[in-house]
């Protein structure tokens, strides 16, 4: 019998029910969350993402794969850039955001060069050396075991490819860090309850920032499993980080 634990939040769970916690929360946000994205921050994720676009070289005939693709956020802009002898695939390990994603991208006009897979990032089902660019915005902190998640990510990118991690990270300042707890802990749940009904899923959505690997741990994770050159920028004062790391 397997033992141990890990933390959901700040709670201490059973490895094994980790993952299923974390896909009752996005089964519960998944038809609010665009609006929810919006509302906690004020719109900027937007620019947080369109850094990351800028920062991934991905150009046309690329092979793409977007991890926690959710909406599609990144998968829409993408897709646009590979054109139609490129290739992105949209993979989310909650069948809930999957599909909200998918919907979303149809809706928009998107078509053959997108592909939809569920999977789980700690075992991607993809060969070796296959996407030129990996990219995860906001849900490596969700992932159970990271360091095999980012151990997947490398086998999968090509030589010369680029994985790039966009997380909510550790403010550089302590002013800022106590603005943002007040916020993060009174607002984040009243604005869930609010708009999705839900405040227990935004109160982990703050517990979960606080237990994610500070910029310099994410780094060396990251070094870790394989990958060289990594190197990270903070966003709005370390709020948010954006980490990126090249397979040679």
């Amino acid at each position: 019998m397997d033992n141990r634990t890990t933390h959901f939040g700040y709670q201490e769970v059973p490895l094994e029910e980790k993952a299923s916690r974390v896909a009752d929360v996005f089964h519960s946000v998944a038809a609010r969350y665009d609006l929810m994205n919006d509302l906690m921050s004020l719109g900027i994720h937007r620019v947080w993402k369109r850094l990351t676009l800028e920062r991934s070289a991905v150009r046309r005939g690329h092979q793409v794969l977007d991890i926690a693709g959710g909406t599609g956020d990144l998968t829409l802009p993408f897709s646009r850039r590979v054109g139609p002898e490129g290739r992105v695939v949209l993979a989310d390990i909650n069948e809930s955001m999957l599909r909200v994603g998918r919907e979303k991208l149809l809706d928009r006009g998107v078509g053959g060069n997108v592909e939809y897979v569920q999977a789980n990032a700690e075992c991607l089902p993809f060969p070796d050396n296959a996407f030129h660019c990996i990219t995860i915005a906001f849900g490596l902190r969700n992932v159970t075991d990271k360091e095999s998640a980012l151990r997947s990510m490398a086998r999968v990118l090509k030589p010369g490819g680029r994985l790039l991690i966009l997380e909510f990270s550790k403010p550089r300042h302590a002013m800022l860090s106590r603005v943002y707890d007040e916020y993060s802990f009174r607002m984040l749940p009243k604005m869930g309850e609010w708009v999705a009904g839900d405040p227990d899923s935004y109160r982990y959505l703050a517990e979960s920032i606080r237990m994610h690997p500070d910029q310099e741990t994410l780094k060396s994770m990251m070094e870790s499993a394989g990958l060289e050159r990594v190197e990270y920028t903070n966003l709005t004062g370390g709020i948010v980080a954006l980490h990126r790391g090249i397979k040679l």
